[in-house]
């Protein structure tokens, strides 16, 4: 568990796949924290972004961490690992 001024949280990385209304499909990680599946962040959290890090896609040399909005969501699939 992570803490940063009197804050804690949980890391919990979960590998996914994720397109996005453009049409671009993103592999990323995303911290699960203490929620127990990827649905979850979607259905109990009422923050309207979502980051991702580790984030591949065509275009990028890179791996990159994004802040994505959650209506830009078309699907997102868990890996199973």
């Amino acid at each position: 568990m992570a803490k940063s001024k009197g804050v804690s949280w949980k890391v919990k990385p979960g590998t996914v796949n994720m397109k996005l209304v453009d049409g671009t499909i993103v592999q990323a990680t995303i911290n699960l924290g203490s929620e127990a599946r990827v649905s979850d962040l979607f259905t109990r959290s009422g923050n309207p972004f979502v980051v991702v890090f580790d984030a591949k896609f065509p275009g990028s040399m890179y791996e990159k961490v994004l802040i994505v909005n959650k209506r830009h969501i078309v699907w997102i699939e868990p890996e199973i690992e």
